[in-house]
């Protein structure tokens, strides 16, 4: 049985609040403990971050919405938030527990103006799938079209500005969030942004539309049709578009041959979106590919999309350009053009950039194809990250490509669990050269 949805935004303000308090209250606690010498081991700071993580992800996983939706996006965002903290929000990034169903039918009926019997022959009550500000029915037509139905969940829009504040500040009080004031602004205030799109399902109606134009000659891309009908703010109708999900992915259906063509398909579709039409799939978790044993990929969600200005763009490409010419006095002058770097700090030690060129630039080293199967650059990250401290000064969140490095994490991750062996480095190269100006 479901639990009853929060949805009102005084239960949701009371709900976070309490959370806050305890959190804060926590780290308190340990402050004082560390004053008086006690607690001052690794493991123990740990153990005590981790069950912070813990309650945090409880209250945002009941809680769905914009404070789910920020923990997805820290838990892929390096240098936010502590380790434990980034590894207990990655559970957020997997299928939400479902809303009751009749809070789904009311929420259809209220957006679309009719009884559900008149809109559909039947909606399914188990969900095709669930998520952080809305869940996914399939459904039928009286036209006899099967289609999939999604529903956003009552009362994410209205709390979506006060949860942020909320979950800000249990952070802030929390001690976690390692950032200088001017940098979370900017932070918060891109994730709001994203957030108000993607609550609004007329607007993901356009960026389906401008998605499937923009990949039309693409024949091994596919994106549901929008059934506009049957839309509205708050409730999205589209055709269905059924492929395998990435735990489906075997071998006796899919050779090596097949996975390593969609591995050089989805790098494609990256570059594509990022140099020639400079806007991206924002969103890049397994919940939103599907694939088929033809090649074939398909693409869902489209409610988190970002824009991206011309210069941005330009700026990425010459920092790639540089990092991997070795570089690295031109590297450190465009990511001062891309908002990566403080300006006005000294330049950063050359060996530093080296370091980090040398972990993320692996799977574009060589002509010979890289094995995302046994990949441990994720790894190798992970235990140099305590080298980013040196430097907070000198760096803060690139607001404006946030997405671009959110979407090739994500990609990164679906590449690894697809198994895919190709090499990148001539394909990456033309994309490069192509916008040379």
């Amino acid at each position: 049985m479901a639990k009853k949805p929060v949805t009102s935004r005084s239960g949701r303000f009371f709900k976070l609040a309490g959370m806050t308090a305890s959190v804060a209250g926590q780290y308190a606690g340990q402050r004082a403990r560390r004053m008086f010498g006690q607690e001052q081991d690794e493991a123990a700071r740990s153990e005590h971050y981790s069950r912070m993580a813990g309650q945090l992800v409880d209250t945002l996983g009941e809680l769905k919405g914009a404070v789910m939706k920020v923990g997805q996006i820290a838990s892929q965002t390096q240098d936010f938030l502590p380790q434990e903290f980034s590894d207990a929000l990655q559970k957020l990034q997997k299928e939400a527990p479902p809303m009751p169903f009749d809070v789904i039918v009311g929420q259809v009926e209220a957006e679309l103006g009719r009884p559900l019997g008149e809109l559909f022959e039947y909606l399914q009550e188990e969900p095709y799938a669930a998520a952080s500000i809305g869940q996914v029915h399939r459904a039928r037509m009286h036209s006899g079209e099967d289609v999939i139905v999604k529903v956003q969940y009552p009362g994410v829009d209205d709390s979506c500005d006060s949860d942020l504040k909320q979950l800000r500040m249990a952070l802030r009080l929390g001690g976690l969030l390692k950032m200088p004031k001017d940098h979370v602004d900017q932070l918060f205030a891109e994730i709001r942004v994203r957030l108000k799109e993607e609550l609004d399902y007329e607007n993901e109606a356009r960026n389906l539309e401008a998605f499937q134009e923009f990949h039309k000659n693409d024949e091994w891309i596919r994106i549901p049709r929008v059934i506009v009908s049957h839309s509205a703010r708050r409730v999205l109708t589209m055709e269905l578009l059924e492929g395998d999900h990435i735990s489906a992915i075997t071998p006796e259906r899919y050779s090596q041959a097949t996975i390593n063509l969609i591995g050089h398909r989805i790098f494609t579709m990256m570059a594509d979106q990022l140099f020639r039409f400079q806007c991206i799939h924002g969103d890049p978790h397994a919940g939103n590919f599907a694939y088929r044993p033809d090649g074939t990929i398909i693409l869902y969600d489209f409610g988190c999309v970002k824009k991206l200005k011309h210069e941005i763009v330009e700026a990425y490409r010459k920092a790639l350009v540089s990092a991997l010419a070795e570089d690295y006095a031109a590297l450190d002058r465009h990511l001062i053009d891309l908002g990566a770097r403080v300006e006005s700090q000294p330049a950063v030690d050359e060996a530093y950039y080296a370091m980090w060129r040398d972990i993320l630039v692996k799977p574009f080293n060589s002509d010979t194809p890289y094995n995302f199967a046994e990949s441990d650059i994720h790894k190798h990250v992970a235990a140099k990250t305590t080298t980013v401290f040196k430097y907070l000064d000198y760096f803060k969140p690139p607001v404006e490509s946030i997405f671009i490095d959110r979407m090739i994490a994500g990609h990164y991750w679906m590449m690894k669990r697809l198994g895919v062996q190709a090499a990148f480095r001539e394909e990456l190269e033309t994309y490069l050269g192509s916008n040379a100006g």
